[in-house]
């Protein structure tokens, strides 16, 4: 059965900026979207992420450092919710939509070991939903399409509605509906069963990521390395 026809779960974080092994999660959102369109009540965090917030972060989700810690849980048990909530996803067979999937995931893994919390990778069970990533299946079906590929350019590329970007609700069911109607439209990648999809995803970004890092050696940086793994990029210790 293809992914495009059934629920799907999407996930997004809001962060302190977008290095994976130093920034911090400080909004994060796991959304069911129906088919229909219709949403239950989403399940979000707002966290104390332990350092202070740059501005240029707060210039683009609205969280000051001061309005964390007077407002945000701590760190590490609202991380091993999201964990638990993610690998609950993940374990139920319904797909896990996530836009820039290699940053978000990576960067909740980086959490999770930060503050000695079992990882996503080590709670996951045979064989577990396919993660959908909007960035990644966009690049695969469009690959010569000029523009940025950000959420909000897929968003009005295919025509779903974003009212307010950089909120973690609102950027997690942009993705699931934008990712559910790319699949509508390329039916290559639409009619794909769940585990198809996802195998796809991991061939699609090494090859995208090879083809950046052959780009930039030949342009800017001959020593230059694109990290080709994709759902998480591996912890390097």
């Amino acid at each position: 059965m293809s992914w495009i026809s059934g629920s799907l779960v999407a996930f997004d974080l809001e962060t302190t900026g977008t290095d994976i092994e130093s920034d911090r999660i400080v909004t994060a959102a796991v959304v069911a979207v129906d088919p229909d369109g219709r949403q239950p009540e989403p399940r979000t965090w707002l966290l104390d992420p332990g350092v202070t917030i740059p501005r240029q972060a707060s210039a683009i989700h609205g969280i000051s450092t001061r309005h964390a810690r007077e407002h945000g849980a701590p760190a590490a048990p609202a991380i091993e919710e999201i964990t638990a909530a993610v690998a609950e996803t993940l374990n139920s067979g319904i797909p896990l939509v996530v836009m820039n999937a290699r940053y978000d995931l990576s960067l909740l893994d980086r959490e999770c070991r930060r503050y000695g919390i079992e990882p996503l990778a080590r709670r996951l069970r045979g064989e577990t939903s396919p993660v959908i990533d909007p960035l990644v299946l966009d690049k695969h079906v469009d690959r010569y399409r000029k523009g940025s590929r950000n959420l909000q350019a897929l968003c009005a590329y295919y025509g779903v509605p974003l009212d307010d970007a950089h909120n973690a609700v609102a950027d997690a069911v942009a993705a699931a509906r934008a990712a559910r109607t790319m699949g509508v439209k390329h039916s290559v990648i639409g009619a794909l069963a769940p585990a198809d999809v996802h195998n796809l995803q991991v061939r699609a970004a090494a090859e995208q990521a090879a083809s950046l890092q052959q780009y930039l050696r030949r342009t800017s940086d001959p020593q230059a390395t694109v990290e080709p793994a994709w759902p998480v990029i591996p912890f390097a210790g």
